[in-house]
């Protein structure tokens, strides 16, 4: 069916985001879904845009909630990333910014957990964290899965090799640790220099909650 003029009617729903998979790479990135008033209403994140957009298309296998959210989409922007860690964190910054309606950072988010950036020490230490914000950093997230922070911490200790250590074990470590051993601290508790002793606790779990 077309209007009058034979312009095709505007997409809307299930529909819609069909049209949007066809062109869609299989690439990982962010995607967000918006209303009739451009309000967003949803922000996701995809190891494969292509495949995770899809599963949109099946409004019937949808819960009663999602099948909402696809009924109430009127467009759709799509950000591609090179890695699905940047995806991940890119995520979380748009879900703290915009509060999409749908996103389930709406619900009471204090158990689901952060990653924090600590700032107010000689040495940044990068950790996961529950509750409040009591530690003076930067907070990114709220994440809905815990792996999916353990594995971007682990990223972010090879890629800027940052302490996980408590504030404790950094200033009482005398040995070499693990952590520098197997390049995923710089050792700022001695300078890096691996005859004064490593930072770390002795293994690549300190400091993950």
């Amino acid at each position: 069916m077309t209007r009058a003029d034979d312009t095709p009617p505007l997409l809307t729903g299930a529909a819609l985001i069909a049209d949007h998979v066809r062109r869609l790479p299989a690439k990982p990135g962010v995607y967000r879904m918006m209303d009739a008033h451009g309000a967003v209403l949803y922000v996701g994140k995809a190891k494969s845009l292509k495949v995770r957009v899809k599963n949109y298309t099946r409004i019937d296998k949808q819960p009663n909630r999602i099948a909402r959210m696809i009924t109430a989409t009127r467009s759709m922007e799509f950000i591609v990333t090179d890695t699905e860690t940047e995806a991940l964190l890119l995520e979380a910054n748009l879900i703290k910014r915009l509060k999409p309606r749908y996103n389930i950072l709406l619900r009471d988010d204090k158990s689901f957990p952060y990653i924090v950036l600590r700032h107010d020490h000689e040495a940044p230490q990068v950790l996961k964290h529950r509750g409040a914000r009591s530690l003076k950093g930067d907070y990114y997230g709220p994440f809905a899965s815990a792996s999916a922070v353990n594995r971007t911490l682990d990223t972010l200790q090879k890629a800027f090799l940052l302490r996980t250590c408590s504030d404790p074990v950094y200033e009482g470590r005398s040995r070499p640790c693990m952590l520098h051993q197997i390049k995923r601290c710089s050792a700022p508790c001695t300078g890096g220099d691996p005859a004064r002793g490593l930072c770390g606790a002795g293994g690549p779990g300190q400091g993950f909650s």
